[in-house]
């Protein structure tokens, strides 16, 4: 038996196949013309830009929005102008080849962020050597891994696994993964564990004791792994690979299953989708609904802006296949922080301070705002959809999008196209400005959204991309607690539904606290929705309201985050 560090429970049994990325030999060769090395540099950049954000997306689409921001971290990181600025010195002034200056600078960062106490910069040094490989490889044409194809039963087994790698697998075909290097933080585990498949990394040695095709047995809940495994063995895990799977199966008698507190309080559990495919997933894990339709995957890896027509589609898709069941979509959320070429939009220096969401809207009504919101009124003959404005600050921004809702629908009526008159238009409440006046919102906004990963960024003034300050990106800190806390309060006071579109919604540490608050809707990853229903089912809102109590009587986030834990065990 090897022992290595449980990273994703569960229990692995298949064939090893070993994924070995090929060994870059990097050279320190002179280049005549340097401005010529920056350019291919700069175009290798630019893919591998490219690239990652459409790992981004696919992460966000298939998984959730958390992991993709593991992804968007290597995008800032490809973004920022110091260290790709340190490679282009280096080349100019060394006269050096371009792979070999990505070599010297992503090195040494690597070791400086390896060489913190702190765990999560010392990530960041994986991060940065994941890049480093993966701009040379683009530089010098050599293929990645592909492991997008592996065959069913596979256990996949590695030195490391990246995180850019991990992205890419199947979990249909992939029942485990072993690897020599690693952490249970590392980004690589906690993709596997967002995947749901079993992982023990840091396993010493593994790659000298085993070859393609070996039996593999793994615990990933213990960190036990075995290669060709005695009989007795193999059947104990797949004893327990059944058990594990039961307690899983478990939850399906929570399907057709209201979501009401013990004493009677009902909520509604509904999901976060990115394509109209995911639908699917919602309706197996018996969602009631969409929260988030997050409609920027529409405009996102393509040559030209998506028409009226194919977006009236898309919505009218997801609005048929709910049956009648709601569905919130979030008009464009999108700005200088994505690479849209076909748009034309500059890059903001601070782009989540910038010129993004409604403010881009509002600035581009005819070209951009007004097709969009025509297809959504004219999807909403077909299901009850609703539209939620992102990224408001002020009353100003939902009156004129309203004002811009209300022509269409007056040029409809012209036309006799049928729309859902009663359409409801409502807000999500993701920055401190909207907080603070989150009574006058409720008075205009037919429903409210809580978009926490923003809420908390805004909150705090901490860009959650920022390892440096992420000690601080906490929802559990007293200040956002507060702020949720208040929106909620703002939103029943005036009779308006107020949802939770932000990964608190499905936190098991904070679902207690959002009902004893008196959140009407959590949306969350369809995956996420049957385990949430069984916590909300064995609660009572008595024994909640005095949860919460003591929960806001902390001063800080830890200390909230103890309890919690504690609470729930």
């Amino acid at each position: 038996m090897f022992k290595g560090v449980n990273a994703s429970s569960g229990i692995g049994i298949g064939k090893a196949v070993i994924v070995e990325e090929t060994e870059l030999v990097i050279q320190r060769e002179t280049v005549a013309d340097s401005v010529a090395e920056v350019e291919r540099f700069k175009s290798a950049l630019e893919q591998t830009m490219q690239e990652t954000e459409a790992m981004a997306a696919d992460l966000a689409q298939r998984i959730g929005e958390k992991e993709a921001e593991i992804m968007n971290g290597h995008l800032m990181l490809l973004m920022d102008p110091m260290l790709t600025g340190e490679v282009e010195t280096s080349i100019s002034s060394e006269q050096i080849c371009g792979e070999y200056a990505i070599e010297q600078v992503f090195t040494m960062y690597a070791g400086v962020f390896a060489a913190m106490d702190d765990e999560l910069m010392q990530q960041r040094a994986t991060d940065m050597l994941d890049l480093k490989t993966r701009l040379q490889k683009t530089m010098m044409g050599v293929a990645s891994a592909n492991i997008a194809d592996l065959p069913a039963g596979t256990i996949l087994v590695a030195r490391d696994l990246t995180p850019s790698m991990t992205a890419g697998i199947n979990p249909e075909h992939v029942t485990g993964i072993v690897t020599e290097l690693g952490g249970k933080t590392s980004h690589s585990a906690i993709l596997a564990r967002a995947l749901e498949i079993p992982a023990v990394v840091a396993v010493g040695g593994f790659l000298d004791n085993v070859k393609n095709g070996d039996e593999i047995v793994l615990d990933g809940s213990t960190g036990a792994v075995y290669v060709n495994p005695d009989a007795s063995v193999a059947d104990e895990y797949r004893q327990k690979r059944e058990a594990f799977l039961k307690e899983k199966k478990e939850l399906e008698q929570y399907i057709g299953k209201p979501t009401v507190t013990k004493d009677g309080v009902s909520v509604e559990l509904v999901a976060n989708i990115g394509r109209p495919e995911d639908v699917e997933k919602v309706l197996q894990y018996d969602g009631e609904g969409v929260g988030l339709f997050r409609t920027e995957f529409l405009f996102m890896d393509r040559n030209a802006m998506p028409t009226e027509e194919e977006q009236f589609e898309a919505y009218k898709t997801v609005a048929e296949m709910l049956e009648g069941k709601p569905v919130i979509i979030r008009t464009l959320d999108i700005g200088g922080d994505k690479e849209i070429p076909y748009m034309g939009l500059a890059k903001d220096e601070n782009p989540f301070l910038g010129y993004r969401a409604i403010r881009l809207c509002l600035d581009r009504k005819e070209d951009i705002y007004r097709p969009q919101l025509r297809a959504l009124l004219r999807a909403s003959a077909y299901g009850k959809i609703r539209i939620m404005i992102p990224m408001v600050t002020c009353i100003d921004e939902l009156r004129e999008a309203k004002a811009l809702i209300a022509e269409i629908k007056g040029e409809l009526d012209g036309l006799g196209v049928a729309y859902d008159k009663d359409i409801q238009v409502g807000v999500m409440m993701e920055t401190a400005a909207a907080s603070l006046v989150a009574d006058l919102f409720a008075k205009e906004a037919d429903f409210f959204s809580i978009g926490t990963n923003d809420l908390t960024q805004y909150t705090m003034a901490v860009d959650r991309g920022n390892d440096k300050v992420s000690y601080l990106y906490s929802t559990f800190n007293p200040a956002v607690l507060r702020s949720i806390r208040h929106i909620i309060a703002c939103g029943r006071a005036e009779g308006i539904m107020v949802g939770m579109c932000g990964e608190a919604a499905s936190d098991p540490m904070m679902i207690p606290l959002l009902l004893a608050f008196g959140l009407n809707e959590f949306s969350m990853s369809a995956s996420a929705i049957l385990k949430s229903r069984k916590m909300i089912t064995g609660y009572s809102m008595e024994e909640l309201q005095a949860v919460a109590e003591k929960a806001m009587s902390f001063a800080t986030a830890g200390e909230v985050e103890a309890y919690m834990k504690e609470f729930v065990g």
